[in-house]
């Protein structure tokens, strides 16, 4: 029986052996610069700051600068502070979760209060119970406010009032506060009201009545120490629990297609369809 010579593959042969880069050759980037790229991915690491954060940012620096030149010290204290309020005006970019009827967290923070109450009067809500979620904000958490539900904002009221604590109860009724309602296309009314604490002394809001907006999208702040409400339609169960953490612009504080004993309504689907459609044109335009 005459012998066989085992067949040798093709070199060219795709799929026969995996391809090798030379020796001390790194793995091709597509022609970017190794520098540029990561500049890029350390850019993309560090959230973007709050228009309003850029004056107090600038003051902080200034006046350390100021110590520095007067004293010739304080230059880690000075970096540490411009750094440290830098980071409290920080707005990271979120990605809102495509679930039909979702009512998001406007902020981040922890549920301080669940509770069925009458809206506040400058709401101009029905004036029959409905369920409030109190989202606590500490001076460590992100401090700007998103937008629950895609929507048309149908009125914007501010209030003045005092500075208590805002993990309190009467904080609701007695603080500083700023109030909106927001109504979608199935013509659910939402409330959303940004709340002074014991050290916030400025609440800004950037959308007026008429405003379309998009779920997930910031159109507040409220500098250091505060609370944001959210009043659910009537009949609407929270899917959250006292205690828990927020992601504003992610985290699902209710459902509005699963209603209290309700079953999920064709309005409620369509809005989701349409929100959800809003959501994706805002991210390809570079909205956070």
């Amino acid at each position: 029986m005459a012998a066989t010579t085992p067949a040798t593959p093709s070199p060219g042969a795709p799929g026969d052996r995996p391809e090798l880069h030379p020796a001390g050759a790194p793995p091709a980037t597509g022609g970017e610069n190794p520098l540029l790229h990561a500049a890029k991915l350390v850019r993309e690491a560090v959230p973007p700051l709050h228009p309003g954060g850029r004056p107090v940012i600038a003051a902080v620096a200034a006046s350390a600068g100021a110590v520095r030149l007067l004293t010739g010290r304080g230059t880690g204290a000075g970096l540490l502070a411009t750094v440290a309020t830098a980071a409290f005006f920080r707005a990271p970019r979120r990605v809102p979760p495509l679930r039909p009827g979702a009512v998001l967290a406007p902020a981040d923070g922890t549920v301080a209060l669940i509770s069925e109450v009458v809206p506040p009067a400058e709401l101009d809500l029905p004036r029959e119970p409905v369920t409030r979620v109190s989202v606590f904000l500490s001076v460590l958490d992100v401090h700007v406010q998103r937008i629950p539900m895609h929507g048309r904002i149908r009125s914007v009221e501010y209030r003045p009032g005092a500075f208590l604590s805002a993990d309190l109860d009467k904080a609701s009724e007695d603080n500083e506060r700023n109030g909106l309602v927001l109504e979608t296309q199935t013509g659910h009314l939402v409330g959303v009201v940004q709340i002074a604490g014991l050290l916030a002394r400025r609440i800004r809001c950037d959308v007026q009545p008429g405003d379309e907006v998009a779920a997930g999208e910031t159109y507040g702040l409220i500098r250091f120490g505060s609370r944001v409400d959210t009043y659910l339609p009537p009949g609407v169960a929270p899917e959250v629990s006292v205690g828990q953490r927020t992601i504003g612009g992610e985290t699902v504080l209710a459902n509005l297609a699963v209603e209290k004993d309700g079953p999920v309504t064709d309005a409620v689907v369509e809005d989701a369809v349409v929100q959800d459609a809003v959501v994706q044109d805002a991210g390809e335009k570079g909205r956070p």
